[in-house]
């Protein structure tokens, strides 16, 4: 079993609904949740016209090897009315997976740790609330260390 930390976040619709549902599908069709950081609203990333987006950050365990994770997360995302018709486009909700234990993973359609998660603030502020000491496994520091070298000045609330 591995250490897997996913990002969820949406900002269309009920947001909180789309997260509620998004965890109660996880938790049934992959594993229950070992922990949640809390929510948080922050403003839309890389397209600043798009409504406000509500994130939150789980960490559960899977034997699963990540391509048939990514699988499963793809179909919850479907499954809850994800579109992708636009980089960066508003949805209803969008899971990433951040960490899948140490592994580093470089393939066309997956690549782990996520290649953004350093740059974010709306990532790492939830991260930092429930594993401030996980290393990255390529940028060798801290996720504390990195929230707190971080250039983004995004607004990121905890609600």
């Amino acid at each position: 079993m591995v250490d897997v930390f996913l990002l969820l976040g949406g900002n269309l619709g009920d947001r909180h609904l789309f997260l509620e549902q998004a965890i109660a599908r996880i938790e049934s069709d992959i594993a229950p949740v070992l922990k949640a950081s809390s929510v948080y609203e922050t403003q839309s990333w890389g397209k600043t016209d798009a409504p406000d987006y509500l994130n939150q950050v789980l960490m559960l365990q899977s034997d699963l090897p990540a391509p048939a994770f990514l699988k499963k997360i793809l179909h919850i995302e479907n499954v809850l009315g994800r579109l992708r018709e636009e980089k960066w486009g508003s949805r209803t909700i969008d899971i990433d997976i951040l960490f899948y234990g140490g592994a580093v993973i470089n393939e066309l359609n997956l690549v782990i740790p996520h290649p953004e998660l350093h740059k974010r603030r709306f990532t790492l502020e939830p991260l930092a609330e429930i594993a401030p000491g996980l290393m990255h496994p390529v940028i060798n520091k801290n996720i504390l260390q990195i929230k707190n070298e971080l250039k983004d000045n995004l607004i990121v609330k905890k609600l």
